[in-house]
């Protein structure tokens, strides 16, 4: 038997597409919540269409994209086509039967459905209702679409990645979504706490432009409190020094030393313990000031041994410090370190996951780790409409109010 989660008998009815709300509603569901997926029939959820790569599930024959498959497991899936009477009748049945509700409508599109917080509150007062939005839902940012790519460039966070004096360059992920579904995914936790003392729900809003600039957190605050706009400056921090690429005798390594001590023991290991006493290098803001100099020595004493050698050295001596792997490796790391980075999901590959293979069922385990209540892996990301059936004989069986069990 699967250990019950802390969310266990948590119904979440998820009417959000593509990545931040169903991002959100995946983190419910991995902390145990029956969450519903609802998507429209034919298409569903954008992110099905968003590829290559797709794969195929070797047991059923069905074809998922990539994209879809990394933000929606542990959820049931139902196709309702929202435009029909029947189609609203069974959305409606289920927001007024769950605890959680997030969606991302078009401005008035929730309304228009009957599925608005107003509408839906006043048959389900304990309801937790989450819009997640672009820029805001009452402002002159609430009819502009929100896209992550579009965020990243108008919130800021292009002009700090890239190189000093280059084109400016969004992350390699879509990272805004990301940091919004897990802002959704608290906000939504403190309204359910806070229910069980008042037994009332609440409307939740987050925003990706919101979600962005409170992400920028030193960059925001060297802006706020300084006035100083910061800028791009590659792998370089604007504040600690060395915390940055360096070239050793094959490659670039990675050195992230945050204080003097680390920065001495560094200059002991590539035998140059002088720099640590030199008024140029002595402190971090010394080292800031003088980030040109300090690198020029430091990467003179790494040049005779390769990265990985010096890697290894670093660690020995508690030097944060790494090779730049890709994502492979990256994965390959983290089974070193016993993280156990993969779970298979769904039978849909006969083999068991190895670096060398695709596998349609593998999926990133969640980092949260609960003694006692643990994340649970029950449900492989849907096909569409894959439980409509099932969930509407529970709708039918459960009455408004009471939770359509799991």
């Amino acid at each position: 038997m699967t250990p019950a989660g802390p969310l266990e008998g948590l119904l979440v009815a998820d009417f959000s597409r593509v990545v931040a709300g169903p991002y959100a509603a995946m983190v419910l569901g991995d902390l145990g919540a029956d969450v519903v997926k609802v998507e429209r029939p034919g298409s569903g959820d954008d992110t099905r269409a968003f590829g290559p790569p797709f794969v195929t599930d070797e047991v059923t024959g069905e074809t998922f994209s990539s994209y879809y498959l990394s933000v929606n497991r542990n959820k049931r899936g139902v196709a309702w086509d929202l435009r029909s009477d029947e189609g609203r009748a069974k959305a409606r049945a289920l927001a007024e039967r769950a605890d959680v509700l997030i969606e991302n409508f078009k401005p008035g599109g929730a309304d228009r459905l009957g599925l608005g917080y107003e509408q839906l509150s006043a048959a389900n007062p304990r309801l937790v209702y989450c819009s997640v939005t672009g820029f805001g839902s009452t402002g002159a940012g609430a009819s502009m679409p929100g896209y992550d790519f579009l965020v990243q460039a108008v919130g800021g966070f292009m002009s700090i990645t890239g190189e000093a004096g280059g084109e400016p360059l969004k992350v390699g992920v879509a990272v805004v979504d990301v940091l919004t579904a897990l802002f959704a995914s608290n906000a939504v936790l403190a309204a359910l706490v806070e229910r069980s003392g008042s037994g009332r729900g609440q409307r939740v809003e987050v925003d990706l432009l919101s979600s962005s600039l409170a992400s920028l957190i030193n960059q925001a605050s060297t802006y706020l409190t300084a006035g100083r706009v910061p800028r791009a400056m590659g792998n370089r921090h604007p504040s600690i020094a060395p915390y940055e690429t360096l070239t050793a005798g094959d490659r670039p390594l990675v050195v992230a030393v945050g204080n003097d001590g680390q920065f001495a023991a560094l200059t002991r290991v590539i035998g140059r313990p002088e720099l640590a006493g030199d008024g140029r290098f002595a402190t971090n803001s010394a080292r800031v000031e003088h980030r040109e100099e300090m690198v020029a020595e430091l990467e003179k004493a790494l040049s005779p041994r390769t990265a990985a050698e010096w890697v290894a050295r670093f660690t020995d001596a508690g030097i944060p410090s790494g090779v730049v792997n890709d994502i492979s490796e990256a994965f390959g790391f983290a089974e070193r370190v016993g993280l156990d980075p993969v779970v298979r999901l769904g039978g849909r590959s006969a083999e068991p996951w190895t670096a060398a293979s695709a596998d349609p069922g593998a999926q990133v385990r969640s980092p949260i780790r609960l003694a006692r209540t643990p994340v649970s892996y029950r449900l492989a990301p849907p096909a569409l409409g894959e439980h409509s059936a099932e969930v509407e004989r529970l709708l039918e069986d459960a009455p408004p109010g009471e939770p359509a069990g799991q």
